[in-house]
């Protein structure tokens, strides 16, 4: 109940009076509201990301963004790391989607990653949980995740430091709607991509 109740509190406009409100704190709200992404998936990536840079600016808003999905997505690589061989963890490993997570961590673990940090939708929680399931290489796992988030994070942060250009011309809108639609299509592609890759070495061998 009471996480239904946070659910339907987490809108665009209460989120903007949050980061608003404790500005004086620094960096820590936009910091923190991106790393709790990685614990609380139905956060909207692309509201956190551009408040961040409507509040903070495109730089520090990007910066914070930044720092705050890498560390949120890293602190969950290395819980399930070290918690890996828990029995409830390995019976949630068996579920169809995150088998072939895995599978396609260990064919192809940084072109995988890499490619969907750079979406701003997509299920990268499982991800980052089947990398660490699948006992991805850490310094593999963090260059694919830095450098695709990066590319990620900038492209919305950008979006939302200017926010009013779409008020002016609400017409640009559609930009940001082809971005978002090409970002679940290019998820989607991606994930057909490495299943054709999977299917193709069980016929192979």
């Amino acid at each position: 109940m009471y996480f239904l109740d946070i659910m339907s509190w987490l809108t665009e406009d209460n989120l903007r009076h949050l980061l608003e409100q404790y500005r004086s704190f620094g960096p820590f709200p936009g910091i923190a509201l991106t790393f709790l992404k990685s614990f609380i998936p139905p956060l909207p990536t692309i509201a956190i990301v551009g408040l961040n840079g409507a509040v903070y600016g495109l730089w520090l808003g990007f910066l914070y963004s930044w720092i705050g999905l890498v560390a949120g997505c890293v602190t969950t690589f290395w819980i399930i790391r070290k918690v890996a061989s828990h029995r409830y963890l390995r019976k949630w490993a068996e579920r169809p989607k995150v088998a072939k997570s895995m599978t396609w961590v260990r064919q192809s673990g940084f072109s995988y990653v890499f490619l969907l940090s750079i979406f701003p939708v997509g299920p990268f929680v499982v991800i980052n949980m089947a990398a660490g399931l699948a006992g991805m290489r850490f310094r593999s796992y963090l260059l694919a995740l830095t450098v695709g988030k990066a590319i990620m994070v900038f492209a919305v942060s950008y979006i939302g430091n200017d926010l009013e250009r779409f008020i002016r011309q609400p017409w640009e809108i559609i930009y940001v709607l082809v971005f978002i639609g090409l970002s679940l299509w290019g998820v989607k592609a991606i994930e057909a991509r490495f299943a054709r890759t999977v299917e193709d070495g069980k016929k192979a061998a």
